[in-house]
This record gives C-alpha cells, sequence and structure tokens, in this order.
C-alpha cells in the first residue's frame, strides 16, 4: 500500500462529514467501507487510564465514529484471566480492513487481524 505522510492535520485535510474515527466505544458498527469515507484509525490506545479517550476526543471534534463488528461476529473465548479485549493494535485494524475490503467479508477480516490474546474467537472456532 502506498502511504503519504504530512505534518497536517487530518482535520485540515478532510471535510468532517467525510472522517469517521474508529474507537472501540463507539456504540456505532463498522458495517462495510465507505469509499468516500477516511477512515482515522488508532493514534491512542483505550484500554487502561485511557478509557473512552478517542471517543471524548473524536466527539469533541465533532466527527462520526464506528467501531470494528467484532462483537457481532466473535465470540467471547473461555480464557483464565477472563480477558476480553476490543482494542487493538493499529497493524491489527490496518490487517482487517483492508482484508475486509479485498474480501468483503468481516469473518475472514477478524480472522486475519484479531489474534486469540484478546479473548475473542469466530463461533466456527468455538468447539476447537
Amino acid at each position: 500500500f502506498q502511504m503519504d505522510t504530512t505534518p497536517e492535520s487530518y482535520l485540515d485535510l478532510f471535510p468532517l462529514d467525510a472522517i469517521v474515527y474508529l474507537t472501540p466505544d463507539s456504540e456505532n458498527v463498522l458495517e462495510d467501507i465507505d469509499p468516500d469515507k477516511v477512515y482515522v484509525l488508532g493514534g491512542l490506545v483505550d484500554e487502561s487510564i485511557h478509557k473512552q479517550l478517542t471517543l471524548r476526543r473524536a466527539q469533541e471534534q465533532s466527527l462520526q465514529t464506528a467501531r470494528l463488528p467484532i462483537r457481532e461476529y466473535m465470540v467471547k473465548a473461555p480464557n483464565s484471566r477472563n480477558y476480553h479485549s476490543e482494542t487493538l493494535a493499529i497493524n491489527q485494524v490496518f490487517d482487517i480492513l483492508s482484508t475486509y475490503y479485498e474480501t468483503r467479508s468481516w469473518p475472514a477480516a477478524l480472522r486475519a487481524g484479531v489474534s486469540s490474546g484478546k479473548g475473542y474467537m469466530l463461533p466456527d472456532r468455538a468447539e476447537e
């Protein structure tokens, strides 16, 4: 993939109504990728003391938010720590979005990007 970098803010580069800030705390589920939208991936980790920081930041900037459909396609895997997290690294989110864009399959995309360490699995693997 070709990428361009710039010191400018995404807020200055794109119309606000075209930006979708991806955050695991959003109530909105990303159902499809819209080629006319700009998706903001990561930048901050929400999981610890900064819970909902990315959601608040997006709301302060009047941006649309969405979360990956992990809850809709995956189930919580039994584990000794009872650990389940929808907070992913930027490369995992990128892999999920790239795979979804190519396959149009959320199960395939989530399989590609959500590691077993996050405590989620696809239902077809629940019996394994």
